[in-house]
């Protein structure tokens, strides 16, 4: 809809009314290749967790900006990057997607590879060994509420 009205920028109501037509339509005929279990759309406790896991998420990407600002700025420049292979809980290709994304997003992390249930990611300081202590890190704050917006 808003894709027609940029188009056509007329806010007449037969506009209006063909806008809208035509977004049913489309979305009846593609929604199938795009979106499983469409009734997860509608349920309001996800948009709830959606708008939690925004403020989380901004909350992360300030705390890693300052994080690296550190480390840039330091003069011994404190790094140790590398590789780390975190596992996800996450099952749906959208989900670890979105952790993917929001690893990417968060400076200091790259999201390299997903594989299976694995994410390889490159963290520019890597502060333990421990796979667990790691994994802790880097999708803790993400995983729980992109389970309950996608899964």
């Amino acid at each position: 809809m808003i894709f027609w009205i940029m188009l056509t920028f007329e806010f007449t109501i037969p506009n209006l009314i063909v806008g809208v037509v035509a977004s049913l339509i489309t979305a009846a005929l593609f929604t199938r290749f795009f979106v499983k279990n469409v009734y997860k759309l509608i349920q309001p406790h996800r948009y709830f967790w959606f708008l939690v896991y925004l403020v989380v998420f901004i909350w992360e990407c300030i705390k890693a900006n300052i994080d690296v600002a550190y480390r840039v700025l330091h003069p011994s420049m404190p790094i140790r990057p590398g590789i780390v292979k975190v596992k996800t809980t996450l099952k749906s290709d959208m989900a670890k997607m979105l952790l993917a994304n929001s690893i990417t997003m968060t400076p200091g992390t790259i999201s390299v590879d997903i594989i299976d249930d694995y994410l390889y990611i490159h963290w520019i300081y890597i502060s333990s060994d421990d796979p667990e202590v790691y994994t802790g890190i880097i999708t803790g704050a993400f995983e729980k509420y992109i389970k309950r917006i996608i899964e």
